[in-house]
């Protein structure tokens, strides 16, 4: 939902055609990677908190330092927060804005995925390990060799192999490494390196994991989305092309790539033959919702399926102060999913 539109919205009347209300609300939670481990879903936001930042477009008010776990007995549940996860300080490489994390299990241990920025002011990624879902993990004392940007979400194919998609232009800093490496060049700005508008899209990245996965076991790739034609979506296409907050599903042995559209508020998918893509553009899961970002994950509970999103509305509108929240998505009989509008009456303004 536009931003300017914040302030005459009658949250009152809006919460009350909202689709589904928060999961917790003693603190603000966003960017929730949901998954299911032994029957219980488990989900791994990142941790809102006002911490003064000013508003800008690089995201410095998203100051978020630590980790909770939220875990469900099932999507009707009640959610359960189980505590502090992972803290900044705890991280050697780490100085600030843990972002967007996602977590996996392989052999019984759990594995935190999470963005953050190293005393450089560079955006990497880094892994903590754990015995149980919950945490406490421990973080590696190096972030991911050749990471960088934000948003890791770590998909398990059915043959073993682990995937990791990430990337974020703007503040994300995806556009600083499109020479391979990170172009530090001023001027300190979103708008900054990034493509023409009729040049291709840039893609987020996918890698797959060591077996261990602590580590990338091959360099990172482009995840192309292209349109029905199979051109490569552009730049400028802002309505279609990726922005930031990767997720893959799969779905009668397709695989689904979803993502936000970021400056325009919508969560879209392509879907393709393999984890690497390309992936063809098929359509809109989420419409906006109130506060500038979105982002998502997706689950299976019992055969049926979950969207993990989250709004503003708790905090009245409060960009950097969200809440999660989860609605069950359909794939008709071809393959697509129904399009979400989060309040069944858009008309909820005063």
């Amino acid at each position: 939902m536009p931003e300017e539109s914040i302030q005459h919205i009658n949250f009152e009347e809006l919460n009350k055609k909202a689709i589904s209300s928060p999961l917790i609300s003693h603190i603000y939670t966003a960017d929730p990677s949901a998954h299911v481990f032994n029957g219980k879903i488990y989900i791994y936001p990142s941790h809102d908190v006002d911490a003064g930042d000013a508003f800008d477009d690089l995201g410095s008010h998203f100051a978020m330092e630590d980790y909770h776990v939220i875990s469900m007995d099932s999507p009707e549940a009640e959610a359960v927060d189980n505590g502090l996860a992972l803290h900044v300080d705890d991280v050697p490489w780490a100085e600030k804005q843990m972002w967007a994390p996602d977590a996996h299990e392989k052999d019984g241990r759990y594995y935190l995925f999470f963005p953050a920025k190293g005393y450089d002011g560079i955006f990497k990624i880094g892994v903590a390990v754990s015995d149980t879902p919950t945490g406490p993990f421990i973080p590696q004392p190096e972030a991911i060799k050749d990471s960088f940007s934000i948003d890791p979400a770590v998909y398990k194919d059915d043959d073993g192999n682990y995937y990791m998609y990430f990337g974020g232009i703007w503040g994300g800093q995806l556009q600083r490494w499109r020479t391979g490496s990170y172009n530090a060049a001023e001027p300190e700005s979103p708008f900054a390196h990034l493509p023409h508008d009729l040049e291709p899209a840039l893609c987020a990245k996918v890698a797959r994991l060591t077996d261990d996965l602590l580590e990338f076991a091959e360099p990172a790739r482009d995840v192309l989305i292209t349109d029905e034609a199979g051109q490569p979506l552009l730049q400028g296409d802002n309505d279609r092309r990726f922005f930031e907050a990767s997720w893959l599903h799969k779905y009668k042995g397709k695989y689904y790539f979803s993502y936000s559209t970021g400056d325009t508020h919508y969560i879209c998918y392509a879907v393709g033959d393999n984890p690497y893509g390309p992936f063809t553009y098929a359509g809109r899961i989420l419409n906006p919702v109130v506060g500038w970002t979105s982002h998502h994950s997706i689950a299976e509970y019992k055969g049926d399926w979950y969207l993990f999103y989250h709004d503003s509305s708790l905090s009245k509108g409060v960009t950097h102060l969200r809440s999660i929240k989860v609605a069950k998505i359909k794939h008709d009989e071809n393959g697509y999913i129904k399009t979400l509008d989060p309040y069944q009456d858009l008309n909820v303004l005063a």
